[in-house]
């Protein structure tokens, strides 16, 4: 922001605000159970109607959202993951967050061959390098662990790829994913300690299902092996349990939506203006208070026409510290790590593309901004 006298009294008392402790918190998106029953095509219809499109889930914390949002529900339910006969199958990492990138990849030679035509989950060899597998044989597997100093555990224990995928779930994280976890040296040293490596489990897995608002989120949480049996012109279902499966489009029956509240505005003004923009016509720039936020936020930005996206963060020279507009407290952090110094007039805005970190922007640079509208 430009430092002269009036609009620094304004950035001092908004962070005495903030230092008082007042702070408003929301979610950036929120979900609604529809009892009324429809086929998926006219529940989808309805949703984008009345709110933003039929529910989309990105983890966990988004299933238990949607289980608390329908309580005492006795029926399966729609929700917005839909597979189609012209859609050729992508390959996808179990760990939510994670986007798979075909050039970034360690397949064996000649790998993947799907050679049984229904090799849809990936596994990795002694040598470390990948290939494609039957979901539905029961082999070892290797889960990550984030809150561990060692992070990856070998499983002894024979399962599917889908028991194995929920195994690691409720006992870690998730199954191990990534180029950063399979290059590590942690993974080489298991390695070479277990004899009985044979082929295992990794979270690597393709399917032809799409969230219906263009979402990339590969998150899924199928009773057993439902889902990740190619299938054509079928539909996902929430059941009561909180597990997917997949049913007849036409079908009809209850459904979830979501109410998106995170506009990408795609003018390009300096951080300044978007934030007046914001405030005129939503509510404020965007906070981003924890993983969840970065991962709805970062959806969002894939389609902005700018490198960056201005966001609600601030820099505050007179107090030297990094704040959020919008009251929250910078707990969460996804600065880039070759940012070094704070600056006086610096914003921070996220990339565009890449791993959607953010980086601190003079703030008379222009660029698309996201507004919150909670």
């Amino acid at each position: 922001m430009s430092s002269d006298g009036a609009k620094m009294q304004w950035l001092l008392c908004l962070v005495f605000v903030v230092g008082q402790s007042w702070f408003i918190t929301g979610q950036l998106y929120e979900y609604h159970y529809i009892k009324e029953s429809k086929n998926w095509t006219a529940a989808q219809k309805y949703c984008r109607q009345r709110y933003t499109d039929l529910a989309t889930i990105s983890n966990m914390t988004d299933l238990d959202r949607l289980n608390d949002s329908a309580k005492k529900r006795t029926e399966s339910a729609w929700i917005g993951l839909h597979s189609l006969n012209n859609t050729n199958p992508t390959w996808h990492w179990s760990l939510h967050g994670l986007e798979f990138n075909e050039s970034e990849t360690n397949w064996g030679e000649g790998e993947p061959n799907n050679a049984r035509r229904n090799e849809n989950c990936g596994g990795i060899n002694k040598n470390l390098t990948w290939l494609d597998l039957s979901c539905h044989e029961t082999r070892r597997f290797i889960c990550y662990d984030e809150g561990k100093p060692k992070r990856l555990i070998f499983s002894q224990q024979r399962m599917n790829w889908s028991e194995g995928q929920s195994y690691c779930r409720k006992e870690h994280t998730d199954l191990a994913s990534g180029l950063e976890q399979l290059n590590d040296t942690e993974l080489r040293n298991l390695a070479e300690k277990i004899r009985s490596w044979s082929d295992v489990y990794i979270g690597l897995f393709r399917d032809t299902w799409s969230w219906s608002d263009g979402s990339s989120f590969s998150f899924r949480r199928w009773n057993n092996l439902a889902g990740i049996t190619m299938e054509e012109d079928r539909c996902a279902v929430m059941k009561e349990d909180g597990e997917w499966e997949t049913d007849n489009c036409n079908e009809k029956k209850p459904f979830f939506c979501y109410d998106d509240k995170v506009i990408l505005v795609k003018l390009n003004l300096t951080w300044e203006d978007a934030l007046y923009y914001c405030r005129e016509n939503h509510r404020d720039l965007v906070s981003i208070t924890d993983l969840n936020d970065q991962r709805w936020v970062q959806e969002r930005v894939k389609n902005a026409t700018t490198e960056f996206v201005w966001t609600g963060l601030r820099y505050t020279c007179t107090l030297d510290f990094w704040f959020w507009v919008g009251g929250e407290v910078v707990t969460y952090h996804n600065v880039d790590s070759g940012e070094k110094g704070d600056h006086c007039d610096m914003s921070g805005a996220m990339e565009r593309a890449g791993k959607h970190k953010w980086f601190k922007i003079n703030d008379m640079q222009e660029f698309n901004f996201l507004c919150s509208e909670w």
